[in-house]
């Protein structure tokens, strides 16, 4: 905690440079991976993707953006207004407010101030992840309660009962990771991984199993085909956002690309290592040595990111009966599993 008026000054205004700059880059990254998502899908299909605006497509996201901010803003006569304006509202906060957590990179030095990467760390910094991303499933509920459709209804429910089902696989699969490091700390569970990728958790801490099970839940976690249900286009129209336009539309997207952007990172950081890498510390400045780690954590996110469109590409969508049977009669049972082994193991080390 900084101590004396200057300290707590400068601590104030290092966080709020922090913050803008965290929302910027996330907001831009979420518009980008949509960008990214139209024109890898487009090659998948033998298509070209977003070509028109901008070299490459480039400035599409913010041709798009524009076009939500100017469309009209429709609200149908018979919704729960109240409920119905909270409900974008909240899925979006509670996808913003999770990248606080996420440590993108060591410490920077910068005019003799020197401030780790992140926002802010906590020694349950998981724990709030969990918590907060969990309270999105409130806003999907409401918004298809309170805009009196029956597709809408239809997508709540089926958003609301495949959220809590996976959630039990996607928190359990984290447990033997958590048992390996010691700490809910995201920053300590990162330094425990140093050292090569031999120190990973999906390596040296053998929890591919785990990481399986965690890329599977969150692909559920986030609506993401081949778990789309909520959304299914051909037999939902849109699911729980059918009734929305405009800003408030665009507020569920942006949510849900958040939400991924948010998967991607704390994969990275669970079993890929997070931030760790060479930073070349002899060949390159200091201010550039210090910023490699963000770098190659942003490549891992990358990554992560094109994984999730190559799914979307390839892979057909469960049947609602085959989704949860999934979660509880294969998912469930595994993370036990490999909870038991990770506990035995961590036991006879000791």
């Amino acid at each position: 905690m900084p101590t004396g008026n200057l300290s707590v000054v400068t601590f104030v205004i290092v966080s709020v440079i922090k913050i803008v700059l965290f929302l910027f880059v996330l907001l831009t990254g979420v518009a980008y991976t949509v960008w990214l998502e139209r024109k890898v899908v487009g090659h998948i299909q033998n298509r070209w993707g977003p070509t028109r605006v901008g070299p490459f497509g480039l400035l599409q996201p913010l041709a798009d953006g524009l076009k939500f901010i100017f469309k009209e803003d429709l609200t149908p006569p018979y919704v729960h207004k109240f409920l119905y304006v909270l409900a974008p509202m909240l899925s979006l906060m509670t996808a913003l407010i999770s990248i606080s957590l996420i440590p993108v990179g060591g410490n920077i030095t910068i005019a003799g101030i020197t401030t780790p990467i992140q926002i802010t760390d906590t020694n349950i910094s998981l724990l709030i992840i969990l918590g907060v991303t969990s309270i999105g499933v409130y806003g999907v509920a409401l918004a298809g309660w309170s805009s009196n459709s029956k597709y809408s209804m239809l997508g709540s429910l089926r958003a609301s009962a495949q959220m809590i089902s996976y959630e039990v696989a996607l928190g359990l699969s984290l447990i033997g990771v958590l048992m390996l490091t010691g700490s809910f700390s995201l920053r300590a569970i990162v330094e425990h991984q140093a050292g090569g990728f031999w120190h990973w958790n999906v390596f040296g801490g053998f929890q591919f199993v785990a990481f399986f099970i965690y890329l599977c839940a969150a692909y559920a976690e986030t609506n993401r085909i081949p778990f789309d249900l909520p959304e299914a286009e051909t037999e939902l129209v849109a699911g729980y956002h059918t009734e929305y336009s405009s800003m408030k539309f665009a507020m569920f997207f942006m949510a849900e690309y958040a939400n991924m952007v948010t998967v991607a990172c704390l994969a990275s950081i669970l079993f890929l290592g997070g931030y760790n890498g060479p930073t070349f510390s002899g060949f390159l400045p200091p201010i550039l040595s210090s910023l490699m780690p963000v770098i190659w954590f942003l490549a891992r996110v990358v990554f992560f990111l094109f994984v999730y469109i190559w799914v979307r590409g390839t892979l057909p969508r469960f049947r609602y009966d085959q989704l949860m049977a999934f979660s509880w009669k294969f998912l469930l049972p595994l993370s036990l599993a490999n909870v038991m082994i990770t506990g035995l193991v961590v036991a006879l080390r000791a």
